[in-house]
Formats: C-alpha cells, structure tokens, sequence
C-alpha cells in the first residue's frame, strides 16, 4: 500500500532540503578546501611556477589515495572521524564529513585541470612582467581558467549530490534515504521513482545553471 499523500509530500519536502543542505554545504567545503590543493598540484608540477617534485608526489599521492576509495567504503571507514567531528554518524549534517573528504580530492583534480588549460604563453608573459607567484595565481591562472572551474564546480556539485543519496544507506538522510527506507525495503517502487526522478530534475538545474554561467562568463564564446 502506497504512503498517504499529504505525508509522502511531507517527506519529499523534508528530504530535498535535506539533500541541498547537504550538498551545497559540503560543495563549498570540498572547494575551499580542494582549490588551494589542486593550485599546489598544478605549480609544483614539472614546468610549473613552483616547481617541487617532492611537494607535488606527496600531494598527488595524497589525492590519489583517497580518490581510489569507493565512497560508501569511506562513508563506513570515516564513522568514528565523523562522531568524534559532530558527536554523531547519522543525519544530514554527519554525511558532510565524509561527503567532503570524498568532493575535496576530486575538487583538487578538477581545479588542477582546468589550470592546465590556461595558455603557457599568459603565464610567461606575467612572468616577463615581473608578476610574483601569487600574483600569477590570483591575476592570471584563476581568472584565464573562470569557465573551466565553473564547469568543474556543476559537475561537482553534482557528483556530490550523487554521493549524498548514496549515505542514505548508512542513515545520512535526505532523498537517498527515502528511497531505500521507503522505498527500497518497504518495496513501494513509487516512492523510489518519484525520489530518482526528483534527483535527476536537481541535477539537471545544476548542469542548466552551471553551463549557462560557464558559456556567459567564457570570454571566447562572448566575443
């Protein structure tokens, strides 16, 4: 027998504030933590401004290391770093650490990449100018690489959200949680549908947005 309307649409409403709470929460975290890793990456690499085999190996492995970790795998090991974090494993806010040590990593490589593709040849003209590391970071890599980042942050944005249903397993709440408390072990496969579908219509805003700023902010598609 199907939930109730009026409390199937209590449960949606609560489970989508639930999922955006987590996922932009844990997104702006991931990126203040993963922009500046993925800066270290990209200018201590060979040819960069700062060139550091050895800070460039150690980070990299770093990188690698935890994105080679499935999520759920983290989500289970990372329990007693979240209880000892916010004094629990379950919940929304609870999912937010392992959310982000799993975004931030592959926030890193995303910014390392999208630096990649800034022109060696504006880099060197900042360096004939006499501009400083930092001043090359700031003025020139993060600017030229604006629409690459704006892409990287929507698919992101959307991996994360991703990773965010999946914790409803271990009870990290919001719509993933819906889905497999109501929907997956209780068999009402309506529930699981209208749960997947709102999924999909969230992501697809994130892509719409995301890409629509990217294409405005691109100076090669503007002029």
């Amino acid at each position: 027998m199907s939930l109730p309307i009026d409390t199937l649409i209590t449960l949606l409403k609560d489970g989508l504030i639930e999922s955006l709470y987590m996922t932009i929460v844990s997104t702006i975290i991931a990126y203040v933590i993963g922009i500046p890793l993925g800066i270290i990456v990209f200018v201590t690499d060979t040819g960069g401004i700062l060139k550091n085999k050895p800070v460039n190996f150690i980070f990299g492995i770093i990188i690698n290391m935890i994105r080679s970790v499935p999520f759920l795998i983290l989500l289970v090991a990372m329990l007693p770093v979240t209880r000892a974090i916010v004094g629990t494993t379950i919940g929304s806010t609870a999912t937010i650490v392992p959310l982000v040590a799993a975004a931030a990593p592959f926030v890193a490589r995303m910014v390392e990449s999208s630096l990649k593709e800034v022109s060696p040849g504006v880099i060197e003209a900042a360096k004939a100018m006499g501009a400083s590391p930092i001043q090359i970071i700031t003025r020139v890599l993060l600017p030229e690489a604006k629409p690459s980042l704006t892409v990287g942050f929507t698919i992101a944005i959307s991996t994360i959200l991703g990773y965010s249903a999946m914790a409803g397993f271990v009870g990290g709440g919001g719509l993933g949680a819906i889905a497999i408390n109501y929907g997956y072990y209780r068999y009402k496969t309506d529930v699981m549908l209208i749960t997947v579908a709102l999924l999909i219509v969230i992501v697809q805003i994130f892509q719409t947005v995301g890409m629509f700023t990217a294409n405005k902010i691109d100076k090669r598609t503007n002029n």
